[in-house]
């Protein structure tokens, strides 16, 4: 039994045994008067003629001469710095790259910018679309800015751009990715004008002195802390009544509203729902609605949370017909661009009752349907897990926390100040509201008062995620001896912080602060050197130099698949299926009882465990991470790649549709980088593109 059932029964147990019943009200719309006079100025701001902010002209101003990080709240207009400065360098006849985090966001960008420079003069680049490459404007992910300049540096030239914008800079604190942006400032060429947009992060100074030490031109630092639309921090009490939730015109900023800290001192509070349970949405919109709250954005812990979300929504009255039509219309148009979402099981509660649920578990094509009716303001919520606060205009009046914690892929933490503010960063439109607002409903997972802490908190520092992997160390080692790398990883953004911190003690010496990255770069090149792809003096070998064309999660594994030969040359499902198990990340019940098995696909996938065994057990004596390769993720992929039906290879995959287009793209891209091999595994690189045409197919991509 999962501890969470257990715990529940428990509880259940102890409520009988006792006798005690908890209290469930009646939810009754209601509002603290001082509360009301805040609504009073609730409405549509007058249409007026743009005018920038100051700290806009500013950034622009600084682009001219220095590189720029402009650190705002989100929604609060750097994507216009953006445009300018690159409307600029375009008049003038030079290139610019865009890079974000996402491909959604890319895409989106790829659109506005089209609109704004003309389709001619923007291309676009993240793996899965490469259109226009040559174009003088080109939006892409950061991963292929940080690819261009790997090329660069191995063919001796520079990268033909004139400027560079970073956007969602802040990722350079991401666990998993941030090392990527560490990687584009260390290498871009100092030449290139750099601009860097963020949230609100708390050492942007920092990170300023950083670059300017590295790349020797001055880096200035933008700042903008006002929010472009005031938000209102309110208290959800399980009757009904919204309150301040915190104590207004308190020089505390923090300090919890009396009547919230009188409900959150009651020995045994008022809930809206028993614990494990949701609350009553469709009451709690009806509160919402009352008001003119809505739009909302509701935040919850799982996708199964948000799915289940809805249909406690039946509760939720549709008023405006007029309303209800235009989304039904919108609706139609949509699905016939989209016949497969015609099928979706969420349909009937977005069109009857104005919800729906945004997650990774979603296909690509209904999140777009969902973010296209709200922002047309034809939903009135929205039932999101935390990644929809990350770069997606998304936007509500109001945003309603559940939960003060948030799962980051391996265990739920406490929300930090930076994540609490992206998310809040969605209440309020620009040119849309006068005033936003951020809901907080208490109930199991929710800290009130951390939440009422991270309304004032000052945003999160970032911290280097730089970190040595094989892709890395091929790449630096195609364009760099082993002491320039050196060189190179005295850049970093650790060191730099290591280094300055030491100076600040008596006797300290900063002369080692690179020590342990530099180590674990000689962990990795010893192995190379250990397994072939790199000689005794640190030079790649043959074998080292197109393994180099492999900047994936597992390059080293699929290269020696690659060597021994254990990949099919002439046949594009197999391959695909193949390569599936080295980018599934996700733990599976390879038990085989139902899966999707042919005997030739089970026989090759034997063959290649059996084949990387050694190299396997090789790996982990050096104590390098070993991922096991599940078959599961095989037997799906097989399955798409050999024209089986969507949803018959859902029920093979048994995952959500989400999961399995991500599967399907991330394999698609592997295979791209197999594709770049054809000099020397021609008969592999012509399957693999083969293979990404069998892959990249309706529902995957939209037609």
């Amino acid at each position: 039994m999962k501890s969470g059932k257990r715990h529940f029964y428990k509880a259940k147990a102890r409520k009988r045994k006792s006798g005690q019943k908890r209290r469930f009200p009646k939810i009754k719309p209601g509002a603290d008067p001082k509360v009301k006079k805040v609504f009073a100025s609730i409405g549509v701001p007058d249409k007026t003629p743009f005018k920038p902010d100051p700290f806009q002209l500013e950034a622009l101003s600084v682009t001219k001469h220095s590189d720029c990080l402009v650190t705002a709240p989100t929604g609060a207009g750097k994507t216009w710095i953006a445009q300018q400065a690159i409307d600029r360098i375009h008049k003038n006849g030079g290139k610019s790259w865009y890079a974000s985090p996402l491909k959604a966001l890319s895409n989106t960008k790829f659109g506005e910018f089209s609109e704004i420079f003309g389709e001619k003069n923007v291309g676009i680049l993240t793996g899965d679309r490469k259109e226009n490459p040559n174009a003088p404007i080109i939006v892409g992910t950061t991963e292929i800015l940080r690819n261009q300049l790997y090329d660069a540096m191995h063919q001796g030239i520079t990268l033909p751009a004139d400027f560079v914008v970073l956007d969602e800079a802040h990722f350079l604190g991401d666990e998993d990715r941030g090392v990527v942006w560490e990687e584009i400032i260390i290498y871009l060429p100092p030449r290139i004008p750099l601009l860097l947009l963020s949230a609100t992060i708390g050492n942007a100074g920092l990170i300023a002195e950083w670059m300017s030490a590295i790349r020797s031109k001055e880096c200035m630092v933008v700042i903008e802390k006002k929010r472009p639309v005031p938000l209102y921090p309110l208290f959800f009490h399980p009757s009904g009544k919204l309150h301040f939730l915190l104590t207004q015109g308190d020089s505390q900023k923090s300090r919890l509203h009396k009547k919230v800290a009188d409900y959150l001192n009651t020995h045994r509070p008022l809930l809206l729902s028993p614990p494990y349970q949701l609350p009553p949405f469709g009451e709690i919109m009806r509160v919402l609605n009352k008001f003119h709250l809505l739009p909302a954005i509701f935040f919850l812990k799982s996708r199964a949370d948000c799915d289940h979300a809805l249909d406690l929504c039946k509760d939720n009255p549709v008023y405006d017909q007029n309303r209800k039509f235009l989304r039904r219309k919108q609706i139609q148009e949509l699905m016939a661009q989209d016949p497969h979402m015609a099928k979706h099981r969420q349909l009937w509660h977005l069109e009857h009752l104005a919800v729906g649920a945004h997650h990774s578990g979603q296909l690509p094509s209904w999140k777009l349907i969902l973010e296209t009716l709200m922002t047309q303001g034809l939903l009135d919520a929205v039932f999101a897990t935390s990644t929809v606060a990350a770069g997606v205009n998304f936007p509500a009046r109001t945003i309603a926390f559940l939960n003060s914690d948030r799962f980051n892929g391996r265990e739920f933490l406490p929300l930090n100040p930076t994540e609490f503010h992206q998310m809040t960063g969605r209440a309020g439109r620009r040119g849309m509201d006068h005033i936003g607002f951020a809901v907080i409903i208490p109930g199991k997972y929710m800290d009130v008062r951390l939440t009422a802490k991270l309304m004032t908190s000052p945003p999160t520092d970032v911290v280097s995620q730089i970190k040595i992997n094989f892709s890395m160390a091929l790449n630096l080692l195609l364009s760099h001896t082993p002491e320039q790398i050196e060189d190179l990883l005295r850049k970093s953004f650790a060191t730099y912080v290591i280094a300055k911190t030491a100076k600040k003690v008596e006797g300290g010496s900063s002369k080692k602060a690179h020590k342990q990255l530099w180590l674990n770069f000689l962990k990795h090149l010893d192995f190379l050197k250990e397994t072939g792809y790199a000689d005794k003096n640190g030079s790649l070998t043959d074998d080292g130099i197109w393994a180099s064309q492999l900047r994936i999660d597992r390059p080293l594994l699929i290269a020696e698949g690659l060597r021994l030969r254990l990949f099919p040359k002439s046949d594009p499902a197999l391959l695909s299926a193949l390569i599936a198990s080295f980018v599934s990340e996700r733990e599976t019940d390879d038990s085989l009882g139902k899966l999707f098995k042919p005997k030739t696909l089970l026989n090759h996938f034997i063959l290649l465990k059996k084949g990387l065994e050694p190299f396997i057990k090789h790996m982990a004596d050096r104590n390098f991470e070993v991922r096991p390769l599940f078959f599961h993720p095989v037997s799906a992929i097989y399955a798409w790649a050999t024209g089986q039906p969507w949803e018959k290879v859902l029920a093979i995959a048994e995952m959500e549709e989400g999961d399995l287009a991500m599967l399907v793209l991330r394999t698609a891209d592997n295979l791209r980088h197999l594709r770049t091999l054809k000099q020397v595994f021609p008969e592999v690189a012509s399957t693999a593109a083969t293979s990404i045409d069998l892959m990249m197919r309706y529902p995957v991509t939209i037609e």
